[in-house]
């Protein structure tokens, strides 16, 4: 039999990863073996992308002359802008040659998601104001997780729901929800036991605030739309001997260019408003904790581009899922380990515990539902 990789150029022809990621006749995908060893490489770099993403607010712990909206100029400028074009160069084969054989329509899909995205990272930032980092992480991440999951699958692929390992691809996307709502449960819990109840309700409106986060979570899976519906990149760039892993560096420069533009308009206007340009001054070494942030960021979800092209067929929903749960895990084992839940009662200790398990199982669950 006749066999050759995902991915490879055979006489000016490229074999795009194969919709049926089984065995198959004729000519296809390499053997079995192989397809598992991609997959649980994918697996582990969607979750290595999680922990990155999950840790790279951590220097604004460290901030201290400059204001949220200065660092978030830097941080934007670096993993938005500079590093998904450094990146695209350095990884993508001719790139200048991949755009320039594109439509222009497959430039503004991605773009637009990538600006929806943006709206989503703003609105999640005016949520935590009305009603908290805790209820609002609920609602946007529960819903960017489901949605960033199965909408790709039930648009492109709705077939895979009904293999054999269907159930319990479905089984492990309703116990990641639990765990988010778990998760985010017991963050309430420890908000209101280290503030106490009154802390903050004055002035803010749960109406609003549960609207905004809604919207978030609605905006937010965005960014895996932009990748599973900038297909056309991914394939010009595999034409140019770009290698698999690599090709969704084309589609990132054009998308995360979507979402530099609410982000930075939104830092600018409130720069504006709070009078913070001198700031800026002295530049050292604050605008190194932006750069960290941004290449953390941009590194993170440059590894989740690159997992989603060996999980297969639905690699940009099972990436989403994996690379959102690690996030979760990431931010509340941090704060564990970072003493944010001493002098906590047990029930919320549990709970945490408990939510964490659960999202633990979850990407087994899922992982096992791709094979």
């Amino acid at each position: 039999m006749l066999t050759r990789r995902c991915g490879e150029v055979k006489n000016g022809s490229v074999a795009l990863p194969d919709p049926r990621p089984f065995r198959r006749a004729g000519v296809g995908c390499t053997h079995e073996k192989g397809w598992h060893m991609e997959t649980g490489l994918g697996v582990l770099l969607a979750m290595l992308g999680g922990v990155m993403a999950g840790n790279c607010m951590v220097p604004l712990k460290y901030q201290r002359r400059w204001r949220w909206e200065n660092t978030w100029i830097v941080f934007s400028l670096v993993a938005l802008v500079l590093l998904p074009w450094i990146l695209a160069f350095c990884r993508v084969r001719n790139l200048p040659a991949v755009y320039a054989k594109t439509q222009f329509g497959s430039f503004v899909i991605p773009f637009l998601y990538g600006a929806g995205w943006g709206i989503a990272q703003v609105l999640f930032g005016l949520a935590v104001v009305y009603i908290g980092m805790a209820l609002s992480f609920a609602i946007t991440i529960g819903l960017s997780a489901a949605l960033g999951t199965l909408v790709p699958i039930l648009l492109q692929h709705p077939k895979v729901l009904i293999t054999g390992h269907g159930p319990v691809l479905l089984f492990g996307m309703v116990l990641m929800l639990v765990g988010v709502f778990v998760c985010s449960w017991a963050g309430r819990r420890r908000e209101r036991e280290q503030q106490g109840d009154a802390v903050g309700a004055a002035g803010r409106s749960y109406a609003v605030g549960v609207l905004l986060a809604t919207a978030a979570g609605l905006l937010a899976p965005m960014l895996s739309y932009a990748l599973a519906f900038g297909d056309s990149l991914i394939r010009e760039a595999l034409l140019f001997h770009t290698a698999r892993a690599d090709a969704p560096y084309a589609v990132w420069p054009i998308a995360l260019a979507g979402g530099a533009v609410p982000n930075l308009l939104y830092a600018f206007w409130l720069i504006q408003r709070k009078k913070s340009w001198a700031n800026f001054l002295p530049v050292w070494p604050e605008i190194l904790l932006g750069a960290v942030m941004g290449a953390l960021w941009m590194g993170s979800v440059a590894i989740y581009g690159s997992a989603t092209t060996l999980l297969g067929v639905v690699g940009a929903s099972i990436g989403w899922s994996i690379y959102q749960i690690c996030i979760i895990l990431t931010a509340n084992v941090s704060g564990w380990i970072a003493g944010e839940w001493q002098g906590i009662s047990r029930l919320s200790r549990l709970a945490l515990w408990g939510g964490l398990i659960m999202l633990a199982s979850a990407t087994l669950a899922i992982t096992y539902g791709n094979h």
